[in-house]
């Protein structure tokens, strides 16, 4: 794809998909701002959340190169009463630094200024000077078309990840951006400048190329978030076209919690739909090694929070102080917002606090805990689905005897001394679990709450459960506790569409007054009729 005036073949081919869900509101957000003081938007989101497709489709509205008139005649933006105002009016120039990075063997500003200079001559020929410094031969395009700049800049963020050795080569980048982005002559050819990167931008000593823009994150996407990612009406309705259960599909893919709106993966939500199955399947866009390299270095206790956090607590965190730098981590915060922005862990505004997104990422945290690195803990999430088969086939024995493991590797991050840090550990001795039920803790039914409720996912062929913990008491007491409060009453909802079910009781108390300091387990079967 040429990066001056390219063509609307990119975002044709996106809209044209089997599943294609309505983004160009967005491009009526880049209309309020265009040619204004507030032209310059930065978009950060995790990998495969749309960004890339994004950037194709404002190419597709906005380049003279094209006549997409057609094209986006079926979507939101034609209704746009400035439709026909910006619509293919303007200069584009579009780079997509991961590309350039890929194909320029050490030598990053020499191959950019090739790709724009070859496709400058095509289109210009010799009409302008060349040799003279980027900001001047857009201010000569400018007086020569009289058409401002739209300046995308795809994985902008690319050059100073993976250069931070290269201080040098880094400068260079940024004086380039400056004045494509803030030169005295951007003031004048610069209609739209949009970024997009993995992290927020760095703010680096001495170089003030981008501190005019306005950033979007996985933290804070204000008016831009429904536009990154999919929200929960638009899976909604792909789940009803694509006969997908929303409630199954809400567990593996939902849970980034941005801006109080719930968003998905966009690339999870489309694999699952076109292949008709729950998987994982954003795991393979990018490698966990980096993120586990962070978490070996255990920043003030940080993998015993990290453990907290899979066995489904919110832990506070502070995300001021990241310097948007995975190479200049200092801290467990540092960490944990770095986690944030790479769609590794999910972050709760209201509270402030980091959170396990969903069960899809939670794969992606598996594999990082069944190395040997992590001990008795990759022993313990290696019987998972051990421990989910006892409990369904009623081997209690057996169900002690894991719990049993489980707490000898959890007890020193969790301190083993009240229900939630039992409640804690039985959520991790399950880890696998959600990919055949939804757990819900504290669950609201008959006389009070239910500890754990395991509500099976549709065609799992799994049987509901409800599981009661208790702490130097017994397990039977734990059945009848659930018997006389009714705690089954919590599964009504399953219970009602299966026309009633057999629901497996399972009592687990833990003595550490006895000597034996063991678990016990009770497992009885239950039958409930519909309403």
């Amino acid at each position: 794809m040429p990066c001056f005036n390219p063509d609307n073949k990119s975002f044709s081919k996106d809209a044209n998909s089997e599943i294609y869900v309505d983004k160009t509101g967005l491009i009526e957000k880049m209309n309020r701002v265009i040619n204004s003081s507030a032209n310059c938007i930065a978009v950060s989101h995790a990998r495969r959340f749309g960004k890339s497709q994004a950037a194709g489709m404002i190419d597709a509205y906005y380049s003279k190169g094209s006549d997409s008139r057609e094209l986006f005649s079926k979507f939101e933006i034609a209704k746009a009463p400035d439709f026909e105002k910006h619509l293919n009016k303007y200069n584009v120039l579009h780079l997509d630094m991961a590309e350039v990075c890929d194909g320029c063997g050490g030598d990053i500003m020499g191959e950019t200024y090739r790709r724009i200079i070859k496709d400058f001559k095509i289109e210009l020929n010799d009409k302008i000077d060349y040799s003279q410094p980027i900001d001047s031969m857009l201010s000569d395009i400018y007086k020569l078309t009289d058409s401002p700049f739209v300046i995308i800049i795809d994985e902008w963020d690319c050059v100073v990840r993976n250069y931070a050795d290269r201080p040098d080569m880094v400068h260079s980048y940024m004086q380039f951006l400056h004045s494509l982005f803030k030169s005295e002559g951007s003031k004048s050819f610069l209609a739209l400048g949009y970024i997009t990167g993995i992290l927020p931008i760095k703010k680096i000593k001495d170089e003030s190329a981008l501190n005019n823009f306005r950033e979007y994150t996985m933290i804070d996407s204000d008016r831009l978030t429904p536009y990154f990612g999919f929200t929960e009406n638009e899976v909604e309705e792909l789940c009803k076209k694509y006969d997908m259960n929303s409630e199954a599909v809400k567990a593996w893919y939902n849970g980034y919690l941005i801006n109080g709106q719930h968003m998905y993966n966009p690339n999870s939500v489309c694999e699952a739909m076109d292949r008709h199955r729950l998987d994982s399947f954003w795991k393979n866009t990018s490698s966990f090694d980096s993120i586990n390299d962070l978490i070996e270095k255990n920043y003030d206790g940080l993998r015993d929070d990290i453990i907290k956090i899979l066995g489904g607590e919110e832990l506070r965190v502070n995300t001021l102080t990241f310097r948007n730098d995975l190479s200049d981590i200092r801290s467990k915060d540092d960490v944990f917002t770095a986690l944030i922005h790479l769609g590794y862990l999910g972050y709760n505004a209201k509270n402030k606090t980091a959170i396990l997104p969903n069960y899809e990422v939670a794969t992606a945290y598996e594999a990082a805990l069944k190395s040997d690195q992590w001990g008795k803990i990759a022993q313990t999430i290696r019987q998972c689905d051990a421990l989910l088969q006892a409990t369904i086939t009623k081997n209690s024995e057996k169900v002690a005897a894991i719990l049993d493991a489980a707490h000898s590797a959890y007890t020193s991050i969790l301190n083993y001394n009240d229900e939630n840090s039992l409640s804690c550990a039985i959520t991790m001795a399950y880890f696998t679990a959600p990919q055949y039920y939804t757990i819900a803790r504290e669950l609201p039914s008959g006389k009070g709450f239910a500890d754990l409720s395991f509500i099976p996912l549709p065609n799992s062929g799994k049987p509901p459960m409800i599981v009661e913990l208790k702490w130097d008491k017994n397990a039977d007491s734990a059945i009848k506790q659930i018997k006389e409060r009714r705690y089954t009453d919590a599964l009504k909802d399953f219970v009602n569409k299966c026309n009633g079910a057999e629901i497996l009781l399972v009592g687990v108390n833990y003595s550490k007054r006895s000597k034996t300091k063991k678990h016990t387990c009770t497992i009885e079967s239950f039958t409930q009729a519909a309403e």
